[in-house]
């Protein structure tokens, strides 16, 4: 599957060798590897997923050593079984081995949010609902985790607070009304921004449906009133679930007839994929 690589990615890269390299390099393998000494990497992947972050792998590697050689064996995106080389790396032993652990940290957690993206995207299948992240990500990371839900099937919410408009529980405390609080946003915004309200009870919906808002954000409701919610929309806006989704109610969920799910724990909880570098061929 082909998605943009984030442009931020260079500078993650960057930062995250300066917190493991230090000032003092990887002083383990300066110290037990001769400087002339050429291996081969086979990057592995472990467990049943959903690759992602090949291309990282890639830029991680160039960053240590630009002289380091890469083949990918996978595609992000592919399903892989337990045991797939999914990338394979020559060059320096000292440059591979000092590369190992950013690559690996990037590849697992990665192919982790993509795997658990296709779970949920296969749970729902046939349904026409589309599973979505949010702005749950892990700070700095959240372009990148954004990058694996797409590769892992799944569409992408906002990036951030300035591209679209979502008024929450906590906005509507200060507002005079939900009608009030929707042509505020559409004053400042105009039609070329969505803006999404959130409401909780059937009887916020009511008022939400009379306003302009693109999208309404049905929060944690059961999937009788989300049944009821979709019913009264009747395709007058986009309708969003969310809260308290999980992998065993999301199919559930879906079959209300809401147009999308977005689910916080694919970016903040998604367990990583295990990989592993494998040396071998040295010389």
């Amino acid at each position: 599957m082909t998605v943009p690589l984030p442009a931020t990615t260079t500078g993650l890269i960057a930062r995250a060798y300066e917190e493991d390299l230090g000032a003092g390099g990887d002083v383990t393998s300066i110290a037990t590897i001769p400087s002339a000494h050429r291996s081969h990497a086979k990057f592995v992947v472990r467990a049943l997923g959903r690759v992602a972050g090949l291309p990282v792998i890639e830029m991680c590697l160039a960053h240590i050593d630009p002289a380091i050689t890469t083949e990918r064996r996978s595609a992000d995106g592919e399903s892989v079984e337990p045991g797939t080389v999914v990338l394979s790396a020559s060059g320096s032993t000292r440059s591979l081995l000092s590369a190992e652990r950013v690559a690996l940290n990037f590849l697992g957690h990665l192919s982790g949010v993509a795997t658990a993206t296709r779970s949920f995207v296969d749970a729902v299948s046939g349904t026409g609902t589309a599973i979505s992240d949010t702005r749950k990500t892990t700070p700095g990371l959240r372009a990148l985790e954004k990058y694996a839900v797409a590769v892992g099937g799944g569409v992408n919410h906002r990036m951030g607070l300035s591209d679209a408009v979502l008024i929450k529980d906590n906005h509507l405390v200060v507002s005079e009304s939900i009608a009030d609080a929707v042509d505020q946003a559409r004053a400042l915004v105009g039609h070329n921004m969505t803006v999404e309200i959130e409401v909780d009870t059937l009887d916020q919906l009511s008022a939400a449906i009379q306003t302009s808002a693109d999208t309404v954000l049905l929060d944690n409701m059961t999937p009788v009133e989300l049944m009821q919610a979709v019913s009264t929309v009747n395709g007058a806006m986009r309708t969003e679930a969310s809260g308290g989704v999980t992998l065993e109610n999301v199919r559930s969920i879906a079959e209300t007839g809401v147009d999308v799910i977005s689910v916080g724990w694919l970016t903040h909880s998604a367990p990583a994929l295990d990989v592993a570098m494998d040396l071998e061929t040295a010389r």
